[in-house]
């Protein structure tokens, strides 16, 4: 099922969300990663994405990263977004639905997009599970929507403005 705001099962889901949690490594990049003699590290990520989340976010759905890895990178993204960033989290099962629960949400209400095995377990949890285009084949059987773009190339625009556009259209 492709991510689309004229998808019925998609409008129905993407109506409900207020939450959307977004895996770093292969959506917000492109899974590539550039090591650096010293260590550093660098990646590549889409300037669409930023767009995207200020939309959501005024169409009432509150977005943030949800990282295992600890990585300086990952947060100066968040920050030049403006949004939470959640990091070095062991079990992203267990860190996102504290999150749902402080924010006083069910996990209907949330969303979440992955990319690899390592999310399998919350998109399973979600009320709407996405992953990218090129996501790991393990997902293919998982029935989430799946974006046209690639992790790295807009996919998370792609999805904050199909939520968005259902939101506003309901006016939500």
């Amino acid at each position: 099922m492709q991510v689309s705001p004229d998808h019925p099962e998609f409008t129905k889901r993407a109506a409900r969300i207020r939450l959307l949690g977004i895996d770093f490594d292969g959506v917000m990049t492109d899974n590539t990663v550039y090591v650096f003699e010293d260590g550093r590290e660098a990646v590549r990520c889409s300037r669409l994405e930023g767009y995207g989340l200020r939309r959501a976010a005024a169409a009432g759905v509150h977005c943030f990263i949800l990282s295992t890895e600890a990585n300086p990178v990952v947060s100066r993204r968040a920050e030049k977004l403006k949004i939470e960033c959640v990091q070095n989290c062991r079990d992203k099962v267990i860190a996102f639905r504290e999150i749902v629960k402080a924010r006083g949400l069910s996990m209907d209400e949330a969303a979440f997009i992955g990319n690899d095995v390592n999310d399998l377990e919350l998109l399973k949890l979600v009320g709407l599970p996405v992953i990218v285009a090129d996501a790991h084949e393990d997902l293919d059987s998982l029935g989430a929507f799946r974006t046209r773009r690639k992790g790295g190339d807009g996919a998370v625009r792609e999805l904050c403005d199909a939520i968005a556009s259902v939101r506003e259209r309901a006016g939500t």
